[in-house]
């Protein structure tokens, strides 16, 4: 009997992990990979990837959908690199189409993920692959996945060209400002492309908040300053402040010359 309810116990744990596991490593569901988005706007950049990202608010981060000509490549691995280890890319919304135009959707692809990336292989190596996911806030980073030419869209009203507040990299970058929004181009890229973006009323902002930080520290410099004065002025009024004499500089008694 305790034998019996040993092994019962070993089958429930083994099933509790690998349940577990699946919940985590179990890959992306259909209804994300089949996600409706729209992606015509980037098909029509002549680079061969396309970022656009979205501005989603205060509270949430931001949103980014990518468009990538494939170049007879037929397997991506996508994912994120932190500190300590890669993380794999989740994605939603994705759409592949055949040199011919037609199109398929992601739970018709051949998508998996594991611990480290998120593996999609695509049926032809020179069609064209797009996926949603999550740009972070007021920062994105993404590696190359291929080599090439690239395109990134900022949200309306976002710049990374002032050192203090932005960044683009790598460096080199085009600008052009196309209604309210930064487009970089790159040439080629072949590295992790990091941007650090903000709203263009950002400086207004922080110069003010520098202006009214600056009068506030001089008004309670100046305020210092005059309460010591008063204090001093009335220490003299008590006589407080009498000055003794060193008695160092007195002749020693007699005797002790």
């Amino acid at each position: 009997m305790n034998r019996r309810l040993v092994l019962a116990s070993i089958a429930v744990v083994l099933l509790v992990s690998l349940a577990g596991c699946s919940m985590i490593f179990g890959g992306i569901s259909d209804e994300e990979l089949d996600r409706e988005q729209e992606y015509d706007d980037l098909r029509d950049h002549e680079a061969d990837v396309v970022i656009d990202i979205e501005d989603a608010g205060l509270i949430t981060n931001d949103e980014f959908r990518a468009v990538y000509d494939l170049n007879e490549t037929d397997e991506l691995s996508l994912y994120r690199s932190n500190i300590y280890r890669e993380t794999p890319l989740d994605v939603h919304s994705v759409r592949y189409w055949y040199p011919n135009g037609t199109v398929v959707t992601g739970s018709e692809l051949d998508i998996d993920q594991s611990r480290s990336s998120t593996e999609v292989r695509v049926p032809d190596g020179n069609g064209t692959l797009a996926f949603s996911g999550d740009a972070g806030s007021r920062t994105f980073q993404l590696p190359a996945y291929i080599h090439g030419s690239y395109d990134v869209v900022l949200p309306e009203g976002y710049r990374t060209s002032n050192f203090l507040f932005g960044s683009a990299n790598p460096g080199g970058a085009e600008r052009e400002i196309v209604d309210d929004r930064e487009h970089l181009h790159w040439e080629s890229v072949d590295s992790t492309i990091s941007l650090r973006y903000y709203q263009t009323r950002d400086i207004p902002l922080f110069l003010g908040l520098i202006g009214v930080v600056a009068v506030l520290g001089g008004a309670g410099l100046a305020y210092s300053y005059h309460q010591m004065k008063r204090l001093r002025e009335q220490r003299e009024e008590l006589g407080l402040d009498v000055e003794i004499d060193d008695e160092s500089d007195r002749d020693p008694p007699p005797g002790r010359k």
